[in-house]
């Protein structure tokens, strides 16, 4: 019955639709930035092509081979200094590093799925006008649903006649 139950409660979680609110919210609070950021590349757009048209290949050619003469260098000084023991060492002492960064970022993604969850929340009350979850909490607190017993019992006298109830209704009539 435990997994029923587990099951019962991960459907009746609200939090994954309540982040997928707060994703379209912060989707629309991106999406509104979207007209500036078009003005501003249309405004720079041209002094960037005049840059590149400007260019001398020759010049971009000469840094790429310098960029690429230094690359090499580097590549071969490390790969003259690689000692086996201590990249041995090295690795397990990256591996370490990596489970524990791991841990850190699941962490931190449970904490933003739930910053997220809970702005999709007050979102979500946003939209409906903020006022549904109120006249639900009055309601309850006015009309407290009956438990269950007394709902199958209230069904059971108003369904069920008694030959007593019965009769009174045939001398009644």
């Amino acid at each position: 019955m435990a997994i029923a139950d587990d099951l019962k409660k991960t459907l009746a979680d609200p939090t994954p639709l309540y982040f997928a609110a707060g994703t379209a919210d912060i989707a629309l609070e991106q999406a509104k930035k979207v007209p500036g950021l078009i003005e501003q590349l249309c405004t720079e757009a041209p002094v960037r092509f005049e840059a590149v048209k400007n260019t001398d290949p020759k010049i971009v050619q000469q840094k790429a081979r310098e960029a690429q003469e230094v690359v090499t260098a580097k590549v071969a000084e490390v790969l003259g200094t690689i000692d086996a023991k201590k990249i041995g060492e090295t690795a397990q002492d990256l591996a370490m590093r990596g489970v524990g960064v791991a841990a850190e970022y699941a962490v931190k993604a449970k904490e933003t799925y739930d910053r997220v969850a809970e702005r999709g929340e007050q979102a979500v009350r946003e939209w409906r006008g903020g006022v549904s979850d109120e006249i639900v909490d009055i309601a309850v607190a006015v009309e407290p649903e009956p438990a269950v017993d007394d709902k199958a019992a209230a069904r059971r006298t108003t369904t069920r006649k008694t030959p007593a109830k019965k009769a009174e209704e045939s001398v009644e009539g």
